[in-house]
């Protein structure tokens, strides 16, 4: 049984500590520091899970499970990472705005030498916003910490995103549907 298994989760991600919670998960945050570039040429996916993979080997578990994950935003093959100041989180909501994007999320399961990734992608349908709105988002839910300067659990998900397509988990930042049955077959 899963609630049994020792787990490292390699995030500081309030959201992510709050799903694994939720599925009923043994697990304590550990972190490492990870540069997280990335080659040029790689399609969103491919740069989640190779973030991810990146975040796993720099851990060295033997008996546990260390997750790793890592989130992209990506609208028409641009990347929206987490912002730089209140300005770029600004851009990126206009961008954002009255839009579809893609939500990516790459997560790595690691125990002794094995090392497996998998990625999930959702859409995510969003309505036009005016600046003031963004003004108030950003100010309200200081949202720098966040792929594309959103979260879908907060104001922006509950107003602005009109629906989505495929796992809302995954916009959280962890699909945690397909986490469980790949936690499953490794224990």
């Amino acid at each position: 049984m899963l609630a049994t298994t020792p787990i490292i989760l390699a995030s500081k991600s309030p959201r992510r500590q709050e799903l694994l919670t939720l599925m009923g998960l043994n697990f304590k945050v550990e972190l490492k520091d990870v540069d997280e570039s990335y080659p040029d040429g790689l399609s969103p996916a491919e740069i989640a899970v190779y973030i991810s993979e990146k975040k796993a080997k720099a851990f060295n578990a033997n008996g546990e499970i260390v997750i790793t994950a890592d989130t992209i935003v990506a609208l028409n093959g641009e990347i929206l990472g987490k912002p730089e100041n209140r300005t770029h989180a600004q851009e990126m909501l206009r961008k954002l705005s009255g839009s579809k994007h893609e939500v990516y999320t790459g997560v790595t399961l690691a125990k002794g030498d094995l090392i497996h990734s998998f990625y999930d992608r959702t859409e995510v349908y969003c309505k036009a916003v005016t600046n003031e709105e963004i003004d108030f988002y950003i100010d309200h839910y200081h949202p720098f910490d966040k792929a594309g300067s959103y979260g879908v659990q907060d104001w922006w998900g509950i107003v602005v995103v009109q629906r989505i397509e495929g796992s809302y988990t995954n916009v959280m930042g962890l699909p945690t549907e397909k986490l469980y049955n790949e936690l499953l077959k490794m224990v």
